[in-house]
């Protein structure tokens, strides 16, 4: 067992106040699991953004390293489906909630939640993914699954150059749908369009109508946003087509009718992403590596940060100024 200092990005709350930074730790003050891993990359999520500056409450016990993605080499394990040296990563399985995360050069993984690399990635790909990528594979996994398929129509992304927008409309455009784009960033259309968007729409000029039904614009949706945006959506998607839900940026309730559902046969689909079953998982990570993998998932994770940098990125992020993903780079 590693018994040599590493350095952790790790979060206090305590009668001192919430605070997070650079820490020197021990393999032994790590959470409990089957492998210890020699951390190569990790990525920055909305949630590590959120748990690394107390905006959010995001760790249910303290302290805790951040990072709810991680990848590297297993450097030590006591299950025997996994050796000394495999390449393996794990995202959301309570990393950065209930047990550390991967913004450490270390990071103790339970092996029934551990992935091992597949082939057609690397790790940095991995992370380049992470959560992000992982969130927006399984929204297109349950929208298949329910019956969506490419010749229905174009399926419209929302919040469009956040890292699970953008990796969304690679991916979908991979996958053979026509995507469309809804960002609030219109000076990001170009980004946009190389991605693949076939059209790209400001939030700012979108108007719905008041009616319970509107015209049909598009065959589904994958949503970051929530709030007034998705009760908008739930009146323009055409018969039968999916809304897969992802984030709640633009808020939580949902102002809507039955009629969407009831008229037109719309489902709205729930993606959590954190708990999904480890045979779904490895399934949407097949997938990843195969024949969903970005194209363009090196202009989508064009930015790298150290363990000292996060700060600087959370800020950014929070400020709703990031595009994109930032991959952490560990080792």
């Amino acid at each position: 067992m590693n018994t040599t200092a590493f350095r952790a990005f790790r979060i206090h709350n305590d009668k001192s106040g919430y605070r997070a930074g650079i820490e020197e730790m021990r393999a032994d003050d790590l959470s409990q699991g089957e492998l210890l891993v020699k951390v190569a990359h990790s990525s920055v999520n909305y949630k590590d953004a959120l748990a690394g500056t107390g905006k959010g409450k995001i760790l249910r016990q303290f302290p805790l390293n951040g990072g709810i993605d991680v990848a590297g080499y297993v450097a030590a394990s006591t299950d025997p489906a996994f050796k000394e040296g495999d390449q393996v990563l794990c995202t959301g399985c309570g990393l950065s909630e209930t047990r550390d995360g991967g913004f450490a050069e270390y990071a103790r993984l339970e092996s029934k939640w551990t992935i091992p690399l597949p082939a057609g990635l690397t790790l940095r790909e991995s992370m380049a993914l992470g959560t992000a990528g992982f969130t927006a594979a399984l929204a297109l996994w349950q929208m298949t699954r329910n019956g969506q398929t490419p010749e229905m129509g174009p399926v419209v992304v929302t919040g469009a150059t956040g890292g699970v927008g953008s990796l969304a409309i690679d991916i979908l455009t991979r996958a053979g749908f026509e995507a469309h784009a809804i960002t609030g960033k219109a000076e990001h259309f170009d980004y946009l369009t190389a991605l693949g968007a076939q059209q790209c729409i400001a939030r700012t000029g979108l108007y719905w109508g008041q009616r319970p039904l509107e015209t049909a614009h598009w065959a589904g949706a994958i949503d970051n946003v929530g709030g007034d945006l998705l009760a908008g959506l739930t009146r323009v998607i055409k018969p039968y087509g999916n809304v897969a839900i992802c984030g709640n940026a633009g808020g939580i309730e949902l102002a809507t009718t039955v009629m969407p559902f009831i008229i037109r046969g719309v489902s709205l689909l729930g993606v959590a992403s954190a708990g999904t079953a480890r045979s779904i998982r490895e399934r949407v990570w097949e997938h990843l590596a195969g024949d969903w993998k970005p194209v363009h998932l090196g202009k989508i994770a064009s930015r790298e940060a150290t363990l000292d940098e996060l700060g600087g990125v959370f800020a950014t992020m929070l400020d709703g100024k990031s595009v994109g993903r930032t991959v952490v780079r560990v080792a």
